[in-house]
């Protein structure tokens, strides 16, 4: 949580506030998704249903706007592996449910609409990319630990597998087809990643998240 400058914590927004703040993150990220960082504002607005002088009250620039569109999908993220861990009893059942939320949450498409813009050098968000794939570790060694996911699977492979997935299509799917595809093949994924009695090796380096989080990050760039 943010602070102010006298570390005191701010104010709980109203609920009508925060259903707004709600709703304009989830149309900015699908917004990026489709146009990218230099998307319009007002048709993130639009979609969200308010004004634009209520973005704005919100995320005084747009540079704050993509800050916390970030933000949102990480913490997002990393919660939805803490509750599939905490509310499945099956270890695999609970790394599946994962990956679908994650596909539903969109953070593997929206980060690389984003990169550029990335402020990777902010307190709160390095955080939260440490503590996402710290989660999604847990849900792999927990599945392989029972026997049910493939010994040669990372968690780099589950994060990389709905980064693939959760990309959109070219050719003007609507959202809805676009969301169901996504969901469909994923299903085919994660038959394929059930420990079965005989197995071929799988090529290619096995990379974990913290193995991806080593690599270079894009020089920023910035949009006005």
């Amino acid at each position: 949580m943010s602070l102010t400058k006298d570390s005191t914590p701010p104010r709980p927004l109203r609920a009508d506030a925060r259903d707004n703040r709600h709703r304009l993150l989830e149309a900015a990220r699908d917004v990026f998704i489709e146009r990218g960082p230099a998307a319009p504002l007002d048709e993130i607005a639009r979609r969200a249903r308010t004004g634009i002088a209520t973005l704005y009250r919100r995320f005084p620039d747009r540079r704050a706007l993509i800050r916390e569109v970030v933000l949102d999908a990480l913490l997002r993220t990393a919660e939805e592996a803490r509750l599939a861990a905490a509310q499945e009893p099956d270890p695999f059942a609970a790394l599946a449910r994962y990956m679908r939320r994650a596909i539903d949450v969109r953070t593997a498409a929206v980060i690389p609409a984003l990169l550029e813009q990335i402020p990777f050098d902010d307190q709160e968000i390095a955080r939260a990319r440490r503590e996402g794939p710290a989660a999604i570790q847990n849900l792999v060694d927990a599945a392989q630990i029972a026997g049910a996911l493939r010994p040669d699977i990372t968690s780099g492979d589950i994060g990389m597998l709905i980064a693939r997935l959760s990309r959109p299509l070219p050719g003007g799917f609507p959202a809805d087809v676009q969301h169901g595809l996504s969901q469909r093949h994923l299903s085919l994924v994660i038959e394929g990643l059930r420990a079965p009695a005989r197995q071929t090796p799988l090529p290619g380096p096995a990379l974990t998240m913290s193995d991806l989080s080593q690599f270079p990050k894009p020089q920023e760039t910035t949009i006005n």
